[in-house]
């Protein structure tokens, strides 16, 4: 039997779902994708409820949402490194950027429709509504969208690659300890994200051998960062710790399909209800909602560092 096969025994569950089920599920997966209308967002740590106005607060977070994979606490850490959000006595820089998320007015009505809800008609940049939403939509287009370069879309805000040091680390305190994924668990995000667009392989462990299948994505998404998981999916699973049912799941945890003894699928979670998989012969590495029908449930790697 061929390396290759011989990887691929026990884990051939990834490959081997019906079409027409497949199908069933990705059409749900989409559907249920639609019907949502909020993404699940890290919760407010104690130093950002003392440190945001209740209302700035609330707002970060209404405007963060209509950017799948955008964090209201980045939005938050651009307010506070700008404005203080909005304390700022004058709130207008010597470049003549104006208002609580200090716009140039040029580059604000490049982004300041449609007039967001609250805000004002016609808009400006002195309104937080208004400015907070037209930061989100800046930070959208240039990469925040569904977490895809995140560090970018704030350099492209601010061409100061200081000014994203300083924007990530305040956003790092206003997000509360238990809904951050670890370093490593973030390592294994990035990877995994680096890997779209790369073909189905059944068995494969990566473009060297043609492409990916489920588990062999997550395997090597994980040893990128020193964590070696098992080959299958279902050995993954008993190798690894559980999230209990009815936590919130956090970037980088492993999603499972199946039960128990017919594990056949594993995506690596990435936040705001997507994971990103390797789903079957003929597709290619992607981004899409995890929540199909026989999900079984996750598991966190970086908790315990796997097996070595």
């Amino acid at each position: 039997m061929s390396s290759l096969l011989n990887k691929a025994v026990g884990g051939i569950g990834c490959a081997l779902l019906a079409l027409p089920l497949m199908a069933a599920l990705i059409v749900g997966a989409l559907i249920s994708g639609l019907l949502s209308a909020s993404s699940v967002s890290a919760a407010p740590s104690k130093h950002a409820l003392a440190d945001i106005p209740t209302a700035m607060l609330t707002l970060y977070q209404r405007a963060a949402a209509d950017c799948r994979g955008l964090s209201w606490a980045v939005l938050a850490a651009i307010g506070k490194v700008e404005t203080d959000h909005g304390r700022h006595p004058t709130m207008i820089s010597s470049a003549g950027a104006v208002g609580p998320m200090q716009f140039l007015p040029s580059t604000f009505a490049a982004y300041a429709h449609p007039v967001p809800p609250g805000g004002k008609n016609p808009p400006t940049p002195w309104d937080p509504v208004d400015a907070v939403y037209a930061a989100a939509r800046l930070l959208c287009v240039n990469g925040a969208r569904d977490g895809k370069n995140v560090p970018g879309a704030i350099y492209q805000y601010n061409h100061s690659r200081a000014y994203v040091r300083q924007v990530l680390a305040v956003a790092d305190r206003y997000q509360a300890q238990a809904t951050r994924p670890t370093a490593r668990a973030a390592s294994a995000v990035a990877f995994a994200r680096r890997q779209l667009g790369t073909p189905y392989r059944w068995g494969g462990d990566g473009p060297a051998e043609g492409g990916f299948d489920c588990s062999g994505l997550t395997k090597a998404a994980y040893l990128a960062t020193g964590i070696t998981l098992p080959r299958t999916a279902e050995a993954q699973y008993h190798a690894t710790a559980k999230v209990p049912r009815g936590l919130p799941l956090l970037p980088g945890d492993l999603v499972f399909y199946g039960r128990p003894g017919n594990l056949h699928h594993v995506g690596i979670y990435i936040g705001h209800n997507q994971m990103i998989n390797a789903p079957h012969p003929g597709a290619r590495v992607r981004i899409e909602d995890y929540r199909w029908k026989d999900y079984w449930g996750a598991t966190r790697p970086a908790a315990r560092g796997g097996t070595r």
